[in-house]
Formats: structure tokens, C-alpha cells, sequence
């Protein structure tokens, strides 16, 4: 297989490859970034590609909006997303267009070589492929969006929800002002609140919080 990896971890970018390469597949690309992972697949239409979903600059969801991009761009192009977490919003975005040839592992659960390269040739061939983590995670946000928040979003969540400045919410927490925007972007993606031009996503957030 033609394959595309964007992974921004030097030494798990290069472990992939290396371990692709020995299973007699060709690495045409690989990528630290979301945009480059596009222009990537643009450029390569691989039989798959391999995606992490943490990437700069925010280190949040940059990679798992990028597959979805490159799903927009060329419709049902094979991807196999890796993470240590499951982002339920996007995830939920990936799968929806029920084409197929996409799949979605954690890390931690991908530790034998051989299921891994089996689940990327499901994905190849256009076949589904989901971390059972991950298919929980999604039905119970189907049932409640806040359900998704670690405690310490929530906590974020309830004091953006009182008013509070990130400043004010970094001194009040005692943690700095880039670990608060990182949970408020945890909670813009778990919520499904992409950027708009016409919703300003604070104000959706502390109104899905408020939500009865």
C-alpha cells in the first residue's frame, strides 16, 4: 500500500515509517502537521493514510479536522486516525458520511503490530475500523454532550459560564492561562463547536452547560 502519515512526534513519525516500510508498504509522505497532511494526500491520493489526531499548533484536534478536510477534498479517501484520547465531536463527524474506509484507534490499545497493520488494510480497502473506547464514548454523547468533559473541563466550563476571563479562570484554578485555553479548546471540540463566523462558541458553550 501507498501510505501518508502525519504524526508531529519525530520518533513516532519515523517508528511508523520504519515499521510500515518493513511490512513491504511505501511511505510516499510523512507529515508534523494538518495542513501539510492535506496537501499530502492531495498531492499522493494514497491507498490510506495515518493520522494522529493531536498536531500544532494547539496540540488538540488539528489532525482529526484535517482527515475530516481531506475526506471533504477527496470523498471517501481512506484514513485511519491514532490517538490517546477520544474526541467524540469530530470522531462523530468522520464516520457520518457512512462511506467508509475510515478508522479510529487509541494508542494505548494498538499495541500488536500485526492487528494494527491488519485494521489500516480494513481501512484500505474500505472497510471500518473503531476502538470499542471509542464507540462507547460516542453513544454516550449522543445521549448528553456535557458527559464527555473530564472534571477539570467542567469546572472551566462553569466558571466561563459565571463570567470569567481566562485570566480570572487561570487564578482561580492556580494553572496557566495556555492550560485554560487548552481545556476551552477541548470543550469547543467535545461540544461540536467548530469555529463560526456567526456563533461565538463561548457563549454556545456556557448556554449547552446552562441547558437544562
Amino acid at each position: 500500500m501507498r501510505v501518508v502519515i502525519a504524526e508531529d512526534s519525530v520518533l513516532l513519525r519515523e517508528g511508523l515509517v520504519r515499521l510500515l516500510e518493513e511490512a513491504d508498504h511505501t511511505v510516499v509522505a510523512a507529515v508534523g502537521d494538518g495542513p501539510a497532511l492535506v496537501d499530502a494526500v492531495v498531492a499522493h491520493e494514497p491507498d490510506v493514510s495515518v493520522v494522529d489526531v493531536r498536531m500544532p499548533p494547539t496540540h488538540t484536534d488539528e489532525g482529526l479536522r484535517a482527515a475530516i478536510e481531506v475526506r471533504r477534498r477527496l470523498p471517501g479517501a481512506p484514513v485511519l486516525v491514532l490517538s490517546q484520547y477520544v474526541e467524540e465531536s469530530y470522531a462523530a463527524d468522520l464516520v457520518a458520511d457512512r462511506v467508509g474506509a475510515v478508522g479510529y484507534l487509541l494508542k494505548d490499545r494498538v499495541v500488536d503490530v500485526d492487528e494494527f497493520l491488519d485494521g489500516l488494510a480494513r481501512v484500505a480497502a474500505g472497510g471500518t475500523v473503531l476502538d470499542p473506547d471509542v464507540v462507547a464514548q460516542l453513544l454516550v454523547a449522543r445521549r448528553d454532550p456535557l458527559a464527555s468533559l473530564t472534571p477539570r473541563e467542567r469546572e472551566v466550563l462553569a466558571l466561563m459560564a459565571e463570567g470569567r476571563t481566562n485570566t480570572a479562570i487561570c487564578q482561580r484554578l492556580v494553572v496557566s492561562e495556555g492550560a485554560v485555553e487548552k481545556h476551552i479548546g477541548n470543550i469547543f471540540a467535545k461540544l461540536g463547536l467548530a469555529p463560526s463566523l456567526s456563533d461565538h462558541r463561548r457563549v454556545m458553550a456556557v448556554l449547552a452547560y446552562l441547558r437544562p
